[in-house]
């Protein structure tokens, strides 16, 4: 196992090199000048020795190579840079987006772990039922639905009609923002916190909870259908000691697969969400970054999100072992 982790770990390293170098080179491709958006936009008519020392000041006079040699050896420290048109240290920026987009996220896989596996292990074992038969239509429904409609949609409903109908205070969601940032034990909302969270995580695990619902139903269909468990129905066992013990945690691999994937992906590609609801994440930095031709604050940025979703895979193959006893990570085929 130890040997399987520092293998895994290793090769983030050039996941994590052929990712940054990319947007590196794409960057110099793109039409505009780094040093005169620096100065105040495209559009605006700067003195050419400011430019001089622009280019200066951020090492953009060198030649493209010696630029991407000097970002890696930053970087390699953690240091990454300024941004170029605030100023302000990239690393205090991604403290601050990395945290709302975290709280965010962990919400989301709460509302899809607790919502998905419920539905989709009820629509398993009542098979062809009416709610069975709904459940298909609405998780099918509910995948093909773009996220930033659905958001939209949302905050009509809970946000927007609720003022208009004169509702309580307490029932009226926000549709903006990320409120008074009042947090227990990290990401627990207290206060009027949870009227800024609960919309966008509804909207972030709208489309992966039904996907979920989706493969746990699946999943658990062919897992009853398996001999061992007729041969502890045969036993004795009841049938909700069945399911949930036997039945539900050998049926778990895919969807955990899934819910990995999510988590990491949902760190920092909620673009639609953060910007529908103004939240300020990391997707929504990084949109407005590439807006800008930012190129620290786009690759700081860039590196974390890939940083973490490389570790929660990591977890999830490790997870793997626990699910199902017979797999060995780091030894024989599974090394």
């Amino acid at each position: 196992m130890p040997s399987y982790i520092i293998r895994r770990l290793l090769q983030i390293i050039p996941t994590v090199f052929v990712a940054l170098s990319f947007l590196f080179f794409i960057f110099f491709l793109l039409p505009g000048e780094p040093a005169r958006l620096i100065a105040g936009g495209a559009e605006r008519n700067v003195d050419p020795g400011v430019l001089e020392r622009i280019e200066e000041r951020y090492g953009l006079d060198d030649p493209v190579l010696v630029q991407f040699g000097n970002y890696w050896q930053r970087t390699i420290q953690w240091d990454l840079g300024d941004s170029y048109l605030t100023r302000e240290s990239v690393n205090e920026m991604l403290g601050e987006k990395a945290v709302a987009s975290l709280r965010l996220a962990i919400w989301a896989i709460i509302i899809e772990i607790i919502v998905g596996i419920a539905v989709g292990l009820l629509s398993a074992i009542r098979r062809y039922s009416i709610g069975d038969r709904l459940t298909t239509i609405l998780t099918a429904a509910a995948s093909a639905l773009p996220v930033f409609v659905l958001g939209f949609v949302l905050q009509y409903l809970f946000a927007v009609q609720p003022n208009k109908w004169d509702w309580p205070e307490w029932a009226r969601l926000r549709t903006s923002g990320i409120g008074p940032d009042t947090w227990t034990f990290f990401f627990i909302p207290t206060g009027e916190q949870w009227r800024y969270l609960i919309l966008p995580a509804i909207t972030l695990a709208s489309v992966t909870t039904a996907l979920l619902a989706r493969m746990t139903r699946g999943s658990m269909l062919e897992v009853l259908r398996a001999d061992y468990m007729r041969t502890a129905r045969s036993k004795g066992l009841g049938e909700r000691e069945v399911v949930l013990k036997h039945g539900l945690r050998n049926a778990m691999l895919p969807v955990v697969t899934l819910i990995g994937i999510d988590f990491g992906t949902a760190i920092g590609a909620a673009v639609l969400t953060e910007t529908t609801f103004n939240w300020p994440g990391l997707g929504s930095q990084i949109v407005t970054s590439v807006q800008q031709r930012d190129l620290p604050v786009l690759l700081g940025f860039t590196l974390s999100v890939v940083l973490a979703y490389a570790l929660v895979n990591l977890i999830v193959d490790l997870s793997y072992a626990w699910f199902d006893p017979r797999i060995r990570l780091g030894k024989g085929d599974h090394g």
